[in-house]
């Protein structure tokens, strides 16, 4: 029996209006439902026919066509940016909870190929509380047979702009199937053209997930076809074992082509999906507790390798010696890096440098090097991190003034302040605004800028330490919006993060909301540790990373739900909110 199927859109992020098929649980009482995630080139359509060979008649399934594919909008193969499909797969899995009433924990996600990847970036940077993923051959390296082929992409790229070149797989390598080779080959959905920007940034999330795969921790099942002559196999074999679930499992299916669940064989492929997705749900949904992650695990090892000291005379010694002799040198011109020896490389006056985006120094060749140190990745990511904040925090504003609560504004570590001022030059205007920051410089300069932008009426800044309990309790009047920007990440002490964020829990009444900040990731952690100095005393500026799913467990405990999430291009820096539950 042939499942009937429905035909939907769903507004994404952007706006834009995606296409996907539904098809209804057949039994009366739905358990769960199935996610589905095509390849690239393809739609959701080439997946229908697991509906029905998967056997699970309990389960609804949903099936996208990606933005550029399909019936989906855009040109043929595009889109932004890859983090902008990424944020796709979160609106579409938002657009099912709501729509359609399926909890995140009652998600199971099968993913091929490039699905495959977008929905483990997906995984490792948003932390999603989905029931089990089922990643079929993903593409963590597309063999390329053509000598020098990526960097040659990249030159042109960064010579003639964006560009697209046209896929060299043919049916035939994709599937013994004569029948699905057949489909392929007259299939007017089909499309063989890619962006090169995406072509590119897919292999860049892909080696940054696959180094980094400690951090999802969703049950997962990895189904590898054993003659691929798409991608490469051994990036898929690093990424299971690095994978930080306690439930985990591969399969190579030895003989398969790349489209391991259309191939001639696929029961041995839909057999095994179908097991491990019943298996996840006769169990109790669950995760490992990563609370205890400052004392153990991969990120407490990368921050102790990273804070142990280096022989003097030995090559990354003398390298890093050398770095920061250039540093200083910088800072005898630049007055971004002047600033950050002065007063920390991580400290609320560099943010607010940083913020600014203006580069000053002594002449053209110190405001050269300034634009340079600004234009840093890390520093990238944090003025997207300031957009981010501003946005969600527009949009609680906005959810509290619907909702006839009191709109009052909670900031424990803000710095200067700047990212909450500017927020508000648009959107609903606070009833009232409490800076709390323990630099009493910060306090001052937070203080000046409130003057500046006249609203001393609404707002004060005060000193006070975001990790006094009770201190952020007795803060009146109560707020019904709390944020934290840019402070766990530079500790990385879960119990001190804890006890902060209790006194988060005790300052917001139910019904209120919690912006609050991570760092899941860093291309540059080991040049911050060996190179710049932080604000406490001039040492030396060692971050833990916090995992997502880290983060979201301590915000949890404390009593918040998460309920929205943005992350910058680069996976770097995540802006999230959450709404203080019921006690």
């Amino acid at each position: 029996m042939t499942r009937p199927v429905e035909e939907h859109q769903f507004t994404t992020h952007d706006g834009d209006a995606l296409f996907y098929r539904r098809w209804p649980a057949t039994s009366p009482t739905r358990r769960g439902a199935v996610v589905m995630f095509h390849r690239g080139h393809e739609h959701g359509g080439r997946m229908a026919h697991l509906v029905d060979e998967l056997d699970l008649p309990d389960f609804d399934f949903y099936a996208w066509d990606a933005r550029g594919h399909g019936r989906s909008p855009g040109p043929r193969g595009y889109s932004p940016s890859f983090a902008h499909s990424v944020r796709d797969v979160q609106t579409f899995v938002h657009h099912l909870r709501d729509q359609w009433h399926v909890a995140e924990e009652d998600m199971a996600v099968l993913a091929q190929s490039v699905g495959a990847v977008l929905v483990s970036t997906w995984a490792h940077d948003y932390a999603p509380r989905v029931r089990c993923l089922v990643l079929a051959s993903p593409a963590f390296k597309v063999k390329l047979y053509v000598p020098f082929a990526r960097p040659g992409l990249a030159l042109q790229q960064k010579l003639r702009g964006n560009f697209f070149v046209n896929s060299y797989v043919k049916a035939k390598y994709l599937t013994h199937d004569t029948a699905r080779q057949a489909s392929y080959d007259s299939d007017p959905l089909i499309s063989r053209p890619i962006s090169v920007n995406i072509l590119l940034a897919l292999y860049e999330a892909a080696e940054r997930v696959v180094a980094d795969a400690q951090a999802i921790t969703i049950p997962t099942q990895l189904l590898i076809s054993g003659a691929d002559w798409v991608v490469h196999h051994g990036p898929q074999h690093d990424f299971f074992e690095r994978l930080g679930a306690t439930v985990k499992e591969k399969h190579v299916l030895e003989g398969f082509y790349h489209d391991t669940l259309g191939e001639k064989d696929r029961k041995l492929a839909t057999d095994k999906a179908r097991d491990f997705i019943l298996r996840q749900f006769d169990a109790p949904w669950s995760r490992p507790d990563l609370r205890q992650a400052h004392r153990r695990g991969a990120t407490y090892d990368e921050a102790q390798s990273l804070a142990a000291p280096l022989p003097a005379l030995s090559p990354k010694g003398l390298y890093w010696a050398g770095y920061r002799a250039n540093m200083r040198l910088g800072g005898m011109l630049s007055e971004g890096v002047a600033l950050g020896h002065q007063t920390g490389f991580d400290s609320g006056s560099t943010l607010d440098y940083v913020y600014r985006n203006t580069p000053s120094g002594a002449g053209p060749l110190g405001r050269a090097i300034d634009r340079q140190y600004l234009d840093a990745i890390g520093w990238k990511g944090i003025r997207q991190r300031k957009l981010h904040i501003e946005e969600l925090l527009r949009l609680t504003l906005a959810r509290l003034q619907a909702e006839g609560q009191p709109l009052r504004v909670l900031d424990i570590a803000a710095g200067h302040g700047r990212y909450v001022l500017e927020a508000l030059d648009r959107g609903p205007r606070p009833d009232s605004i409490l800076l709390r920051d323990y630099s009493e410089l910060n306090v001052q300069q937070g203080s000046a800028l409130i003057e500046q932008k006249g609203l001393a009426g609404i707002a004060r800044f005060v000193q006070g330490d975001a990790f006094d309990r009770a201190s952020l309790a007795a803060v009146a009047p109560k707020p019904t919006v709390g944020i934290v920007s840019g402070l766990y990440e530079l500790f990385p002490d879960n119990d001190a993060v804890a006890t902060s964020l209790a006194g988060m829990g005790d300052a917001i009444a139910p019904g209120g909301y919690l912006i609050y900040t991570g760092q899941p990731w860093h291309p540059q952690l080991e040049l911050i540790a060996r190179a710049l100095t932080s604000h406490r005393g001039g040492q030396a500026w060692v971050m833990r990373r916090r995992t997502q799913a880290e983060m979201d467990q301590l915000v949890a405990e404390a009593g918040f739900e998460k309920i929205e999430q943005r992350i910058d291009q680069w996976g770097i820096f995540t802006v999230s909110l959450a709404r203080r539950k019921a006690t």
